[in-house]
């Protein structure tokens, strides 16, 4: 479905990604791990048309996407929940979710869009209760729901989730992971960010590892958890926990 090939890009004179090459086949649920400033971000908003790559290819279903309008991209089916969630804080709950939507009312009816809202409060069931709430007013993890189901409100194919889980007590980061392994059920590729690397990848099926812009491991989850360098960068002493 994915495949960024030899993508490279800048801030100013700073290099942010060097080289890297990384694919998502459909259905499937793929991690980013990386410390901060490893280049995750950057290459999540060169996908989705937000930074433009200074060389390389971004190939969606087989076309070419890098460089092209962050709505086109979106409308190709591509979708991103930003790091820090960026929800409209001053509107409803139900507002939030039906701007996510906005690519879509050109072509198809508002009855099939407001269809849509009850797939996500089967997702997020809170969020029924909480539909005609300012969104500021939410708590981080409720805010955090809302960002993920208003980028769900444009039927995208690839989600990209960007640190679903920062700064989200731990109850509310299981329940976001849940949605997650939701969200594949229902037949959603899913490119995932997320500094919690135990819950990412738990819930992936590869990851790949990036470092100063480059990508310098790769593979299977179970290979990723048997790497050493992985569980001393990444999962610590106590890794095994999670998986027991």
């Amino acid at each position: 479905m994915l495949r960024v090939e030899s993508v490279s890009a800048f801030y100013g004179a700073i290099q942010a990604l060097r080289n890297i090459s990384i694919h998502v086949s459909p259905r499937e649920i793929v991690t980013l791990l990386g410390a901060n400033g490893a280049g995750k971000t950057t290459l999540m908003k060169v996908i989705s048309g937000i930074h433009p790559p200074a060389k390389g290819r971004v190939l969606f279903s087989g076309q070419n996407i890098a460089g092209l309008p962050t709505e086109h991209i979106l409308r190709l089916g591509v979708g991103q929940v930003p790091e820090g969630r960026q929800i409209f804080a001053p509107l409803s709950v139900i507002d939030n979710l039906t701007l996510g939507a906005y690519v879509r009312f050109q072509r198809e009816v508002r009855g099939e869009v407001f269809k849509d809202l009850e797939s996500i409060f089967e997702l997020f069931p809170v969020l029924r209760e909480r539909q005609k709430q300012r969104a500021g007013t939410l708590s981080g993890g409720e805010q955090q729901m809302v960002a993920i189901g208003r980028t769900l409100m444009a039927r995208p194919k690839l989600l990209l989730l960007d640190e679903p889980s920062r700064g989200l007590a731990p109850m509310l980061v299981s329940d976001i992971f849940k949605a997650i392994q939701t969200l594949r059920t229902r037949g959603t590729t899913i490119l995932l960010v997320e500094q919690n690397a135990k819950a990412a990848l738990k819930v992936a099926d590869r990851g790949y590892v990036l470092e100063n812009g480059m990508v310098i491991l790769e593979g299977e989850t179970q290979d990723l958890l048997n790497n050493k360098s992985v569980q001393r960068a990444y999962l610590g002493r106590e890794y095994r926990e999670v998986w027991e």
